[in-house]
């Protein structure tokens, strides 16, 4: 037995804890006992951490190695409590010290770590970077002959990878070479991952995964009678209100379930709907925006069984301790197959135990991807992963790094450790000049035939020790009773936040009337399926293989169904992937629909439809892809017909036009002569004039040191900024990252050259088709209630503007004024010193108007500016002689002066709802244009 190569010592503690080696340990201790490289893949709680930690723990007792012998680097910002407390169990029943170091460490616990270092050290990602720096710290790490890495792939695919990755070659520089061991439960391309932090060192590959361990059925619930009365209660269709019962059964009928969604507010929204129907049901939200008290009083609760779920996004994916899992479930497609898989992985956490996984799948384009994605997770079929190259952003910090390890560095010496880390091993030495010249710029270092730290440089390298932007997050308001509605993440202000925008925030949509500094002002809408959910930022991209494959298997059903009666081709799709009967139905249904029109999307044809002054392109090439050729589209129509609306999904690029015209021309014209080899030309410069590139360059700059940390610019002061930093590597990485992150170039020139090569179809069809109507649609409408009335706006409104105080100050003597609420305010109002009713209509809290007013009526001398604010007070007292408590409703609206004020009341009013619009008009048309007035 593999255990029998360890120290006596450790063979006895060995035994209190193991019955037999794990596949894992079976595997992965000998390969770490050798003293080679290796990457360990295994599923959660099969003991890959004792296969990585106890050969470590072996070689520290059999060398007496000294302190610190070990580094355990985690990503995970919060510790794993139960990793933790194993970690501590061994290190204290072999007499070894060890020690935590994280963002949160009092600076009583460094200095005792710094003076009497540990043998292990279990540190996040972030807080090498500080280590490495510190002149007593370091002599400590000279000692380092190991190095773990716990879920690489969870920062593989990341610039926190890649600060890693040249981290790890800083600290070679120290200590010489270590062995370094990287875990995970799910990786593609592991010989990628692995010599992504090895470099070119040769790394041993041991994967203790098999697919009997896993269960996945991607189920779509039929409706009963009983789902109509959940549908009244939650304002939403049946099928929903079956999917909600579903979910509900499932949890109800389980120890401990983990209910996944794909982002935070869709976790709010489905765990509101269920608090609806029973608000008594034992679950409760988890998700990264939650504060950590909240999060943690989660965890405990569901760990004590006072809880049977916990509705959760990616926080609970990677291994926070919550206890047994019995079952997880997936609402709406997870997009991504590593994704099912390390959510899956959270259930049957022990070695013996099976990881069972429900997918609940909703309209017909969820179903064909969930059938796929759980199919490619039973064959492990994972993902390739899209590495950052050359991040010039992460250089520039890591260069001033190297001049705190050396204070002087040659410039051929930085270049060289910089190189051997896998992300940078094809940099130009030109580029790496480029970048060291632009820092030097800033103030960051001294450059001549050596970079030498500066003094500025030492805050800059300290204020971003991570890659994570600060996420700037904007109140959402509603303008009709000034009630906040949630928060939307800048991203997705960037992309969407324009004006007359619908969005969905808490399961309502809203059109976006104007965006502030850190507000965006808001109404109810009836727009909501035209309505952009505010999560689609926070969402993943659906990949090119599983978009490719959906459109496989509508072929494939279409042909079937030529030759095969209705009930063969669902037991085929059910032979062929994990899906329930009413899944297999509903993909026989919606292609039966699609046979009609006469063609179907594959991942070999794309269909072209229009409809009034809309086209839409079936294109089966996955999230990136299709945003790259839309963006593409849209800008080459913008130039040739004025702006365009543009949204993609994985199966469509859809193109509004401001008009019906011959626009499938145009499209077809673009496809089919465009050079291909000019697309990234195309795109970039299409891509520098969004404002997706603005927000992505603010925080390449800031990681850069070009920029403040917490600075706001307005979009004037920004574009000036950007045009400054043109063909700097600043604007180069801004475009690299959205290039990486957002987009697939390299795929999209392909795709574009097989459309001209006729090695995929070009079809073009007047109408709109099943599939096209998906898309028209938004799928991701779910669970949002039915839109609000015209009468319950304006009542909403009234509510507001009635509740609303204002202060009436006599004009004529200047010795009274006192606050009222409009709803109490009567008719006929008058000073109650001199009688009169010239009373001018303030708000309640300007105190300063009345001494201006005072100043006025006394014929004292009034500033320039305190006199144009006593003439437009003096204007408020005249409507209001004329027009009464209707002068006060109107000028209570936000934006309305005495002007405004003048042209309401000239109007005919039949009821005070008839005012009441003309004001909430008067509001709308004040958001939208008070940006181009002059104050």
């Amino acid at each position: 037995m593999i255990f029998g190569e360890l120290n006596p010592q450790l063979q006895e503690l060995v035994k209190r804890r193991f019955k037999e080696p794990t596949l894992v340990q079976e595997l992965g201790i000998p390969q770490v006992l050798s003293g080679a490289n290796t990457l360990i893949i295994a599923q959660v709680g099969t003991g890959k951490t004792e296969a990585a930690m106890l050969p470590i723990f072996n070689f520290i007792l059999e060398k007496k190695a000294e302190p610190i012998s070990a580094l355990y680097i985690t990503p995970l910002k919060a510790l794993n409590r139960d990793l933790l407390d194993r970690l501590i169990w061994w290190s204290e029943q072999l007499g070894l010290e060890i020690s935590v170091r994280h963002g949160d460490t009092s600076a009583y616990e460094r200095k005792l770590q710094t003076e009497f270092p540990p043998h292990l050290l279990i540190t996040t990602l972030e807080t090498i970077q500080p280590i490495l720096t510190g002149k007593k710290f370091r002599e400590n790490l000279r000692n380092v002959k190991y190095v773990i890495i716990d879920e690489v792939h969870e920062i593989a695919d990341s610039k926190r990878g890649v600060q890693l990755a040249i981290g790890l070659e800083r600290l070679r520089k120290l200590c010489g070479e270590f062995q370094l061991i990287m875990l995970s439960a799910t990786v593609g391309e592991p010989e990628k991952v692995s010599e992504f932090f090895a470099g070119n060192r040769p790394v041993k590959i041991v994967k203790a995964v098999t697919s009997k361990q896993m269960e996945i059925k991607v189920i779509n619930p039929k409706t009963k009678t009983e789902d109509k009365k959940i549908a009244d209660k939650i304002f939403s269709s049946e099928e929903t209100a079956a999917r909600l019962r579903t979910i509900m059964d499932l949890i109800k009928n389980s120890k401990a379930t983990l209910t996944f969604t794909n982002t935070r507010e869709f976790a709010e929204i489905l765990a509101n709907r269920i608090k609806i129907i029973d608000k008594k049901f034992p679950i409760a939200i988890h998700h990264s925006s939650l504060s950590k008290e909240v999060r943690i009083k989660a965890e405990k609760e569901f760990k004590e069984e006072k809880l049977k779920s916990l509705i959760s996004t990616s926080s609970l994916q990677l291994g926070i301790d919550i206890g047994a899992v019995e079952q997880v479930l997936q609402y709406m497609s997870p997009r991504q197959v590593s994704q099912l898989i390390q959510r899956i992985g959270r259930s049957g956490h022990g070695i013996e135990r099976v990881s069972k996984g429900i997918v609940i799948s909703t309209d017909e384009d969820d179903i064909f991807e969930s059938s796929i994605i759980a199919r490619k997770a039973l064959a492990e079929e994972l993902e390739e992963v899209r590495f950052h190259k050359n991040s010039f952003d992460v250089l520039a910090h890591q260069i001033v790094g190297l001049t705190f390890d050396f204070g002087t560095i040659p410039i051929e010496k930085a270049y060289e450790i910089v190189k051997r880390a896998t992300p940078y091993k094809d940099l130009k030495l030109t580029e790496f000049l480029e970048v060291c010249k632009t820092i030097e710029k800033i103030g960051l270092i001294f450059l001549d035939s050596n970079i030498k730290k500066r003094r500025r440089g030492f805050e800059y390298y300290f204020s971003q020790l991570s890659t994570i932007p600060d996420v700037k997050q904007y109140k959402v308001v509603n303008t009709l009773d000034n009630s906040f509605v949630g928060v939307l993440d800048e991203e997705f202000v960037a992309v969407h936040g324009q004006p007359n925008t619908s969005f969905i925030v808490k399961g309502e949509a809203w059109k976006i009337i104007d965006v502030s500094e850190d507000k965006i002002f808001v109404e109810p809408t009836l727009d909501i399926e035209a309505a952009v959910p505010g999560w689609e930022g926070e969402l993943i991209p659906v990949p090119f293989e599983v978009a490719q494959e959906v459109g496989m298997l509508r072929t494939s059903v279409f042909e079937s169904l030529k030759g095969e009666n209705e009930r063969e081709v669902v037991a085929e799709i059910m032979s062929k992937y994990p899906v329930d009967e009413n899944c297999a139905k509903k993909i026989v249904s919606g292609i039966k629909l699609q046979r009609k029109y006469g063609v179907v999307p594959d991942n070999k044809t794309i269909v072209v439809e229009d409809i009034d002054d809309l086209v839409v392109i079936n294109s089966c090439f996955g999230s990136q892809i299709n945003e790259t050729l839309g963006r593409f589209l849209a800008s080459q129509l913008a130039s040739r017909v004025g702006s365009v609306g543009l949204r993609t999904d994985p199966y469509r690029i859809m193109i509004q036009f401001q008009d019906k015209r011959k626009n499938m021309e145009m499209i077809k014209e673009i496809l089919t002569t465009t050079n291909p080899e000019h697309l990234a030309t195309y795109l970039e410069l299409a891509l520098a004039k969004s404002e997706l590139f603005a927000w992505k360059f603010v925080h390449v700059a800031k990681r850069f040191g070009a920029m403040g940390r917490h600075v706001e610019y307005g979009k004037f002061l920004l574009q000036k900024i950007i045009d400054e930093y043109s063909g700097t590597p600043i604007y180069k990485e801004t475009l690299k990252e959205l290039e990486t992150e957002k987009l697939d170039i390299e795929r999209t020139t392909e795709i574009l050259r097989k459309i001209q090569n006729k090695e995929i179809l070009l079809i073009f069809k007047t109408g709109i088709s099943h599939i096209g109507k998906i898309g028209l649609i938004h799928k991701f409408a779910e669970l949002v209630p039915p839109e609000k009335p015209e009468k319950e706006i304006l009542d909403i409104f009234k509510k507001r503007i009635m509740g609303s105080h204002v202060r009436l100050v006599c004009m004529n003597c200047g010795q009274w004024h006192e606050t009222f609420s409009l709803e109490e305010l009567k008719e006929e109002t008058k000073c109650k010193k001199c009688k009169a009713k010239i009373l001018a209509v303030v708000h309640p809290k300007n105190f300063e108007i009345l001494k201006i007013i005072e100043k006025g009526l006394e014929k004292k001398q009034l500033k320039p500016d305190e006199q144009k604010r006593f003439e437009r007070v003096k204007e408020t007292s005249e409507i209001f002689l004329n027009y009464g408590k209707k002068a006060a409703i109107v000028l209570v609206g936000r934006g309305i002066g005495p002007d405004t004020a003048k042209r309401i009341l000239l109007k005919y009013h039949s009821n005070l709802n008839a005012l009441l619009k003309d004001i909430l008009e008067a509001e709308r048309n004040y958001l939208k244009t008070r940006k181009y007035w002059k104050i």
